[in-house]
């Protein structure tokens, strides 16, 4: 029994997660139903779980303009498509027997990551051979270390990228429906990870109770980090107190969980825990969330109570069990667009920027709340509504802000704090003199267990290594948390609660009162670059994709200004209308359009008017003002070859259009994927608008199209009524003939051409240009270009592109006859010489059997300033930092080009900045770095999944 059948016969998936419990439990043997279901003791904590997101409830927008959101977001320097990944399992191959296999595949066909069980049915590398995203291991330490290093050492070979410590398992829960069953597992189900003649598997209780070391203690990380370089995470806190040890100890990240209700069984919901652990992290490391998540809207709630991410576990294995990988994607699949929809329903724009407005209502997200005299408060006042499933001991009123009651005040409802002890850490509450509390909220008796512990570093516990939590990821930290959440982290006692506030209310702006875009971390994606580069400012740089500085003279400048004061004087003007033209604002749409015509016809072969030009304060103020004009509504829907430039997705993000990625083959991208976009977009009800594609030496993969794939790219435009956002800024630079634009090729007016003198004159001049010739009809046949409307929205952002740099790019130009190619070809033949060293230096560190024997491969572009290189170990900001520090040389992750997730085994080279000597240096260092970082993750041969 399956399910019901369409009336054609075909499957037809379940609707809801429980849907998918239900067949599930008609197609499993009950006492394996009950395993993978059931909870410790009377199941209290298990039901919670559920309970405590059922108690939440969301606020509704409307006319936000936010779009149906993007839930992509970076954890551990990692894009995911979404804030969620599989949980740790064991012995999927009771569902399917193709287990853990057929997960990976439905994670990483929703490109999310899979922490995979010690217990897992099947090997690591089986795992690793499928998988299209990350891969975590959880990790039960074992009696026998070298068991347990073994395990970690085998998943970091394989392509792992993170250990999960399991921490609250120093003996399993006591579990009745497996003691009733006698729970043994079927001859035909192991685990694969570890040594099959070591110990008896069949009792999972058994073996726990054998097997795993109940003497743990926080120097456990220590060790971890003693055999594996791989970030740690801790999962199993309940305790904002416990917290603060797995960050004292050195944790890259925490899990709150109550291992699905399967140990102490009457604790508290992870979700009540959750916003006092996150007001105790407070940003310092990743924060996810295990257990109850049924829905997406319970994913929205749990970033809304501070979670960066959360784990979903027994559905995926219901998902199995219905349909092997195709029911597991089934499931996720289910999830996300539930959470997309609560998103577009809550006018959440991204994943970092759902924050505690999202709950209940702003009365209930007030920090510090004010009761007049006489007042009673009643009722659900904190971020989670009480219910009757709330423990005395520990609940929900666990994340209630402290309190001023105000001379007179009775406070009654369950507002209480816990029962004291040391992991109880909440401030006791100020009541001002003739204060009277009564009811579950007064404090409890003195005692020392009544104060805030200091951060604890335990014995044997690793110092924080801040290279596994750059700058960068702080972004991801930074999106608000419920109100509340930041006195009591500051708050370490009651007096310093009350500063805390005083100082908010004085500080007058917080993150919510800004745009959601500045939450987005494309918006970050550089910042720890610049950082690492003024601290390091003797590496050797394959970051900057800038000029090379010798061909600048900086007496040109002058020359180039003369020039055109001189063409304009040649051309009738007066000292006075050449006054004007050099001191005055200017026309919005540029002074200097006739010349890049001429240049463009000359050059490019692009014949348009001078009227069709627009002139920007460089590309991007183009990018900016062409998303401005054709994203109309948020049905509209941008298309980027990805990797991608991140000026046009971060515009993208300011500008609340969403962004839709088409990624790149390893040669390059193809049209058909660019159609299927299209018709998969059309099939959820928006319009693709625009594709942006730089089509020459792409920054920042260095790919170029073929002129079959623009041909069919324009065919492809014509016949879906698309436009094309053409970038090209590195082909006047680059040695050897050209393929031509899309635009001198477009006969339909398909192409908006984006354009930079950046590379071609110089930077600092901060000009570009869009061509923009479609014709524009208003309600009343009256005609005009899209440049005219580029050129009203650019009056009410820059006003005009500044006159003195005009005049020093239409000096260049004129210097040169408009032909930039010709004027760039010494420029052009060093960059081609750049490119050519950096390859030859890189096949002489890397020889071809080498290079397949570490899993390191490049591609060879034809010219620009880029290239990629692909390795067997996540080149994210932590490696960089080694990058820095260790070996003197900087690159650029690829990750940070990736709209969603990818590129996170791959590195951008820009060689455009380096003399051939700096180069033959910096790739000796760089080649360094690679055998370093190889052999330090243990990670040969071709990389698992998706590397770029």
């Amino acid at each position: 029994m399956t399910g019901r059948t369409a009336p054609s016969g075909a499957w037809r998936p379940p609707l809801s997660l429980d849907e998918y419990a239900e067949r599930a439990r008609t197609r499993l043997d009950p006492a394996v139903w009950d395993f993978i279901e059931g909870g410790a003791g009377d199941e209290r904590t298990l039901a919670a779980n559920r309970a405590a997101f059922d108690r939440v409830r969301l606020r509704p927008r409307v006319l936000t303009g936010a779009g149906e959101g993007d839930p992509s977001t970076t954890v551990l320097g990692r894009r995911w498509a979404a804030p969620m990944a599989v949980a740790p399992m064991a012995y999927h191959t009771l569902m399917h027997p193709d287990g853990e296999t057929a997960t990976a595949r439905a994670a990483g066909a929703a490109g999310l990551p899979l922490v995979v069980s010690t217990f897992a049915g099947r090997s690591f590398t089986e795992i690793a051979a499928v998988a299209g995203s990350p891969l975590w291991l959880q990790v039960y330490c074992f009696r026998d270390r070298a068991t347990t290093r073994r395990l970690v050492e085998q998943a970091a070979a394989a392509g792992f990228e993170a250990l999960v410590l399991t921490a609250d398992t120093p003996r399993l829960g006591r579990r009745l429906r497996d003691l009733r069953n006698d729970f043994r597992l079927p001859p035909h189900i192991t685990p694969a990870n570890l040594p099959a003649d070591e110990a008896d598997y069949s009792s999972p209780s058994e073996h726990g109770r054998t097997g795993l070391d109940p003497s743990l203690d926080w120097s456990v990380i220590a060790w971890l980090r003693s055999v594996s370089p791989l970030p740690v995470l801790v999962k199993g806190v309940m305790t904002a107190e416990d917290a603060r040890c797995a960050i004292a100890a050195g944790a890259d990240g925490i899990v709150v969980s109550n291992h699905g209700g399967r140990q102490l069984d009457g604790t508290a919901a992870t979700l009540e825990v959750l916003p006092r652990i996150a007001a105790a992290v407070d940003g310092r490391c990743a924060l996810l969330l295990d257990g109850g998540v049924r829905r997406g809207r319970d994913v929205l709630a749990a970033l809304a109570l501070g979670a960066d991410a959360v784990l979903l576990g027994r559905p995926v294995l219901h998902g199995l069990a219905v349909a092997g990988a195709d029911g597991a994607a089934g499931v996720l699949d289910l999830v996300l667009d539930e959470l997309s929809e609560a998103m577009a329903l809550t006018g959440t724009a991204t994943a970092a920027g759902a924050d505690a407005a999202l709950l209940a209502g702003p009365e209930d997200t007030t920090a510090v709340r004010h009761h007049p005299p006489g007042a009673t408060t009643t009722g659900p006042e904190a971020a989670l509504p009480a219910g009757p499933e709330a423990s005395p001991a520990a609940g929900p009123e666990d994340t209630a802000a402290v309190r001023h009651h105000p001379p007179g005040a009775t406070t009654t409802g369950p507002e209480a704090p816990p029962a004291a002890g040391p992991e109880n850490t909440v401030p006791a509450p100020h009541h001002p003199p003739g204060a009277t509390t009564t009811g579950p909220e007064a404090p409890p008796a003195a005692g020392p267990e009544n104060t805030v512990p200091a951060p604890h570093h335990p014995p044997g516990a690793a110092p924080r290594d801040d290279r596994r939590h750059p700058p960068e990821s702080a972004a991801r930290h930074d999106r608000p948390r419920p109100p509340e959440l930041a006195a009591e982290a500051a708050a370490e006692t009651a007096a310093e609660a009350t500063e805390t506030a005083e100082t908010a209310e004085a500080a007058g702006l917080r993150k919510t009162d800004l745009h959601r875009s500045v939450s987005d971390p494309v918006l970050d994606t550089m910042n720890f670059l610049n950082e690492i580069t003024g601290r390091f400012p003797d590496v050797v740089s394959f970051a900057p994709g800038r000029p090379y500085e010798e061909f600048f003279d900086k007496d040109e400048i002058l020359d180039h200004v003369r020039r055109y004061l001189d063409h304009l004087a040649a051309g009738g003007a007066s000292d006075e209308a050449i006054r004007t033209a050099l001191y005055q604002y200017g026309p919005t749409a540029g002074q200097i359009r006739g010349l890049i015509s001429d240049s463009l016809r000359a050059d490019e072969g692009i014949d348009v008017p001078p009227g069709a030009i627009v002139v920007t304060v460089g590309a991007q103020e183009g990018m900016l003002l062409a998303l401005r004009a054709l994203f109309a509504g948020p049905g509209d829907v941008l298309l980027v070859a990805s990797p991608c430039y991140v000026g046009i997705t971060g515009a993208a993000s300011l500008l609340g259009v969403p962004v839709r990625p088409v990624e790149e083959r390893a040669d390059g991208l193809d049209v058909a994927d660019v159609e299927a976009a299209v018709l998969a977009e059309r099939a959820r009800g928006r319009r693709p608008r625009a594709f942006y594609v730089v089509p020459d030496h792409s920054n920042p993969s260095g790919n170029t199209l073929s002129r079959h794939a623009r041909e069919e790219l324009l065919e492809l435009a014509a016949r879906h009524d698309l436009l094309i956002l053409e970038d090209s800024p590195y082909r006047l630079v680059s040695p050897g003939a050209q393929l031509p634009t899309l635009k001198a090729m477009d006969r339909m007016r398909r192409v908006v051409h984006l354009g930079s003198y950046a590379k071609s004159v110089f930077p600092g001049a901060r000009v570009g240009f869009v061509v923009a010739d479609q014709p524009v009809r208003d309600p009343s046949g009256a005609e005009s270009l899209l440049a005219d409307e580029l050129a009203k929205i650019k009056s009410m952002v820059t006003v005009n592109t500044p006159a003195l740099s005009q005049a020093a790019v239409a000096g260049a130009l004129l210097a040169c006859g408009g032909r930039l190619t010709e004027r760039n070809a010494v420029p052009a033949k060093h960059y081609g010489e750049a490119l050519r060293v950096t390859l030859e230096q890189l096949d002489r560190h890397f020889p071809e059997d080498v290079r397949d024997r570490l899993g390191i491969g490049w591609n060879r572009p034809s010219g620009g300033f880029f290239l990629t290189v692909r390795v067997p170990f996540p080149a994210d900001n932590a490696a960089l930092l080694r990058s820095a520090e260790d070996h003197g040389v900087i690159w650029t992750p690829m990750a940070y080009f990736y709209p969603g997730p990818g590129g996170e085994r791959s590195i951008r080279l820009s060689f455009s900045y380096l003399s051939t000597a700096r180069i033959e240096d910096g790739i000796a260092r760089f080649a360094a770095f690679l055998r370093a970082e190889t052999e330090r993750s243990g990670a040969t041969g071709p990389t698992p999944g998706r590397d770029a």
